[in-house]
């Protein structure tokens, strides 16, 4: 029993001639596909054809789902997008950093063309997003904050002093009370991290 590298759901692993599907896999068309993420596992019985199974073990990569909820944190932004690193789907860090990418017409539900990115956020800012698509092979994930819930968490004054949300498009420094725009979250409990 070798666990070899993790795998996505629906990669296609081998042909059925070579082994038989086990638990976390399913076959189609002749070949034995991942219906999970996971760690492809192999295992030999005397002359029978070995099983292959996905088995997600705790060690192995959780990978952001459409439709999950991730922290990320604000690297860059340009007048079209905000780039981003997802560091928790849900409340569980990520081993490794997944990029993604906020566009400027995912940012509000409303009034998407008078939206602008550095008005929403600044780098360095944690922000609650939802998974919109997989994105491209960079592994650059597409990512909204269209929704009241969704937006800048935790963010810090040009003093460095983390600021309060004072309307939903802006927080302020309670050291200098000075007012920067954002796109702020109204952030449920079960999202903030301790």
């Amino acid at each position: 029993r070798q666990p070899l590298s993790s795998r996505v759901a629906g990669e296609r692993l081998c042909s059925t001639e070579e082994a038989t599907a086990g638990s976390g896999t399913y076959t189609r068309h002749g070949f034995i596909f991942s219906s999970l993420a996971g760690c492809l596992e192999r295992k030999s019985e005397d002359n029978e054809l070995p099983v292959v199974s996905v088995v997600r073990d705790s060690e192995s990569q959780l990978l952001p789902n459409v439709g999950a909820v991730v922290t990320c944190k604000v690297c860059s932004i340009n007048s079209r997008f905000a780039k981003v690193h997802i560091l928790y789907v849900g409340s569980t860090p990520l081993k490794s950093t997944f990029r993604g990418t906020i566009r400027r017409e995912d940012i509000r539900a409303t009034e998407k063309d008078k939206v602008e990115v550095y008005k929403s956020f600044r780098p360095s800012d944690i922000v609650l997003a939802k998974v919109i698509s997989l994105g491209d092979a960079q592994s650059n994930y597409l990512l909204s904050t269209a929704e009241n819930e969704l937006g800048v968490v935790v963010a810090r004054s040009e003093a460095g002093v983390q600021m309060v949300p004072i309307s939903w498009c802006e927080m302020q420094c309670p050291r200098t009370h000075t007012k920067e725009f954002r796109k702020v979250a109204r952030v449920q409990p079960q999202f903030l991290q301790t």
